[in-house]
């Protein structure tokens, strides 16, 4: 559970039967909690919550989704950025995602699964909201881990938790052809609160705290936790936001899922990580007016989006 040598990744064992609130594991797994958010902006999570079955049948789910034609997958849309079909992109072609928007609700499993199967396709839903809750609990216990760590108020988790908007993404990276390269997604943050990461296959980079890139392993039991910008701005900058990337060196198709999390309200930087030595870097900010501003001209041209937007 402990850290691994300096400047390499923290791996937490959520898998012990005592991880449970004030546990001496839990205190001790909380503490590189948040030194890993804040060194690197993520850590890996040893969770096996999401069995054999489940992992099997999600991403058994996930070829069959992508193997529906494009004109079907791009019935995806929705008024929010980052929230419908992306691909057939000529800056990364060989990425290709889909977002399940509300996943922990089977009503938004559904909705989703009408537009690519209207017909129905009951194995599908069932299998991705499954999937979504299992990883959601990861995530609360993360952020209950991070809210503690601080000494914040617990009331202010659970309102945290209340005003939080999930969406289950998945990801798929085709094998370059012989004249294209091999970038799936060049180096970027997420705008997210926080994105749990969970791939098939290798592929998956993160930059440390010292600038090194390490590619990380694939593994059923394998999970990337990482900070995004939106949690940057209300740890008022005591977490950091992950830099990472994909490069295709295999010769298979890549798969991989993401449960992400946005402020459902106008996000207020935590007010308790706010003192002398911290003064106040961000002004409240609306998260969807975020993503809106994130692939912006303005946005790409700044050193740091999330300052752009809002920074006080």
């Amino acid at each position: 559970m402990g850290s691994q040598p300096e400047c390499q990744l923290p791996i937490v064992d959520f898998t012990h039967e005592n991880m449970k609130p004030s546990s001496d594991h839990w205190l001790s797994a909380r503490q590189v909690v948040q030194n890993a958010l804040e060194d690197h902006g993520c850590f890996l999570a040893l969770y096996d919550k999401v069995g054999p079955q489940l992992y099997n049948s999600n991403f058994s789910v996930i070829l069959d989704l992508f193997d529906l034609p494009a004109e079907t997958k791009k019935q995806k849309t929705s008024d929010k950025p980052q929230h419908g079909y992306s691909g057939q992109l000529s800056v990364v072609p060989l990425f290709e995602s889909l977002t399940i928007d509300g996943p922990l609700t089977i009503q938004g499993c559904q909705k989703f699964t009408r537009i690519m199967w209207p017909e129905g396709n009951d194995y599908f839903c069932e299998t991705v909201h499954a999937y979504a809750k299992v990883v959601a609990d990861l995530d609360r216990a993360v952020k209950r881990m991070v809210f503690e760590s601080y000494g914040l108020d617990m009331q202010k988790y659970y309102s945290f938790l209340e005003s939080t908007n999930y969406v289950l993404r998945s990801y798929k990276y085709r094998v370059p052809q012989m004249d294209e390269s091999n970038v799936g997604v060049y180096s970027h943050t997420d705008a997210t609160f926080t994105t749990i990461l969970h791939q098939k296959e290798k592929g998956l980079e993160i930059k440390l705290k010292n600038g090194e890139w390490i590619e990380l392993d694939a593994s059923p039991s394998l999970f990337l936790v990482l900070a995004g910008d939106g949690f940057k701005a209300w740890s008022n900058d005591r977490i950091r936001a992950c830099e990472h990337r994909v490069t295709m060196n295999s010769k298979i198709t890549r798969y991989s899922m993401g449960l992400l999390s946005y402020g459902a309200k106008i996000v207020e930087p935590e007010e308790g990580l706010v003192d002398e030595e911290h003064p106040m870097l961000y002004k409240p900010f609306d998260h969807y007016g975020y993503l809106r501003f994130f692939m912006t001209e303005a946005a790409l041209k700044s050193e740091c989006r999330i300052k752009a937007y809002c920074g006080a």
